[in-house]
């Protein structure tokens, strides 16, 4: 990948109490980036764990070098932890995903071949090809999660079939311009950086990925879902405020 060998990738990973899982997580995107030609940095972005989430990046990053800790000022949500770990990133190509690869870290190279082709920024899908989708989330958060998709639609007028696909890829310039912008903290914050790129003229291209539902998910179906919402909304206000112009 020609723009990759000129100064790499970096992987965003915000992380919440994820001292269980991370030592597998962060092998894996180890070894995938292992068998690559290009270079890569691997940021994972502590929001105020509980648990031993800072020690098992701090143990990773001895046997890892390019495996680095970034520690938030106490729990802050994972649209703030993202936003900082994309602005500390210096890879050429900047992508985030969430700390139980949902995603598969593999699926990363349909997002770098997207972004390769000429597109700003790279966003996975579970909506465009459903049958990539291994392991479902029950009926209720799927539809609940549809409903959402409508709403985002309606309001942002955005075009895609899954904004909240916690894997997205982007140039340097487009994560700079976008989350020094950003201002939702929470989990609705996908909308804002997906609003915010149309609005400043970013490509983007949706891109289908592979998928499995993970039960330990930190999203609580009512309180976040409300929220969620909300956000939506108040991503119209701010943008009707002028609070995106700098």
């Amino acid at each position: 990948m020609e723009l990759l060998s000129e100064t790499g990738l970096s992987i965003v990973v915000p992380a919440y109490d994820e001292a269980e899982r991370l030592p597998q997580t962060i092998e894996r995107i180890a070894a995938y980036v292992e068998s690559k030609p290009f270079t890569a940095e691997v940021l994972i972005v502590d929001d105020g764990s509980r648990d031993r989430t800072a020690e098992v990046v701090r143990e990773a990053g001895r046997r890892w070098p390019d495996v680095t800790l970034i520690q938030n000022p106490g729990n802050q949500g994972k649209g703030y932890s993202v936003r900082n770990g994309m602005l500390h990133a210096s890879g050429r190509i900047a992508l985030f995903t969430d700390a139980d690869l949902s995603a598969p870290i593999e699926e990363a190279d349909l997002l770098l071949e997207a972004i390769e082709a000429g597109n700003d920024i790279a966003i996975g899908s579970r909506g465009l090809r459903p049958e990539l989708i291994d392991i479902h989330k029950s009926l209720f958060r799927e539809t609940a999660g549809k409903i959402f998709n409508l709403v985002v639609r309606s309001v942002t007028g955005l075009p895609f079939k899954d904004t909240q696909c916690g894997f997205k890829a982007f140039r340097r310039e487009a994560a700079r311009a976008i989350f020094s912008r950003q201002q939702t903290v929470g989990f609705g914050f996908d909308v804002e950086v997906l609003y915010l790129a149309k609005k400043l003229g970013f490509r983007t291209a949706e891109i289908p990925v592979r998928w499995s539902h993970n039960e330990g998910t930190k999203i609580s179906m009512f309180g976040d879902s409300i929220r969620m919402f909300t956000d939506v909304l108040r991503v119209r206000w701010m943008d009707l405020q002028g609070k995106y112009r700098s």
